[in-house]
């Protein structure tokens, strides 16, 4: 696999399952950072580094879901190799729901679970107005209102030069995202969502229960949309429990 499409990896050949972990539209791997730290020894933490932040600060950022789930899906092949399972942020969650769906089409072992955190179900479309092709203050006006990108961030002019090309195509590749109509994955599916969170209705986390033939469950945490992070320990804690399930499984 290139490595650039990993950062914050700490190899452990001793793992059982790789855990691949797709950060929200503005979001990089160091989302993940300490995950490895802080789930159980037996599971590789694989953070995902998507071009455009980072250190793929330089490379252009993907627009379109499905070139970037065929790069990423080439990309982890290699990885294959153990019994693996997917946790998604918000776009997170809609990139690795399109690499299930892409690796079952070329026969590939399929995951052991998905972990759809932050995001509607896929068959229900975007949540909101898009927004990536908004003038630059309009656009920086939404972003405030997502409340995941620092106010000191959104004043630096120069920072944002940077970061807008990213977080707007970001935006894009969600906003713009397809829906086709397949089975549903045979794979379980455990959603995550924030009990504040605006865009990301309670009922449109349970419409994930569709995309599934092999088990639903829903987990609801106090916070806005990026819970992930405000109630990380809560989050760890139930993502464990489900990891655990799996591992007396696999051994």
């Amino acid at each position: 696999m290139n490595q650039n499409w990993f950062a914050y990896r700490k190899s452990n050949p001793g793992a059982v399952l790789r855990l691949f972990c797709l950060p929200y539209a503005g979001g990089s791997a160091m989302v993940y950072r300490n995950w490895s730290d802080l789930l159980p020894q037996t599971i590789e933490v694989c953070p995902i580094e998507l071009p455009g932040r980072g250190a793929r600060l330089q490379q252009p950022a993907f627009r379109e879901m499905m070139p970037l789930v065929e790069a990423l899906g080439d990309a982890l092949m290699p990885y294959l190799d153990k019994p693996y399972a997917f946790f998604g942020h918000s776009m997170g969650a809609l990139i690795a729901f399109e690499l299930a769906r892409w690796f079952r089409r070329l026969k590939l072992p399929a995951a052991q679970a998905l972990f759809a955190s932050g995001h509607t179900a896929p068959h229900l479309g975007c949540s909101h107005d898009p927004i990536y092709n908004l003038p630059d203050e309009a656009f920086k006006t939404k972003l405030r209102q997502l409340n995941g990108t620092p106010e000191a961030v959104i004043k630096n002019d120069e920072l944002m030069t940077l970061l807008i090309p990213m977080l707007r195509a970001d935006f894009q590749v969600n906003e713009t995202y397809h829906y086709d109509t397949e089975p549903p994955l045979a794979i379980p599916i455990i959603a995550f969502g924030g009990n504040e969170d605006h865009d990301v209705s309670i009922s449109s986390l349970q419409a994930w229960q569709h995309q599934t033939s092999a088990g639903f469950s829903l987990h609801i945490f106090e916070g806005g949309h990026f819970f992930l992070q405000s109630a990380q320990s809560q989050v760890l804690q139930t993502l464990t429990e489900h990891l655990k399930k799996i591992l007396m499984k696999l051994i």
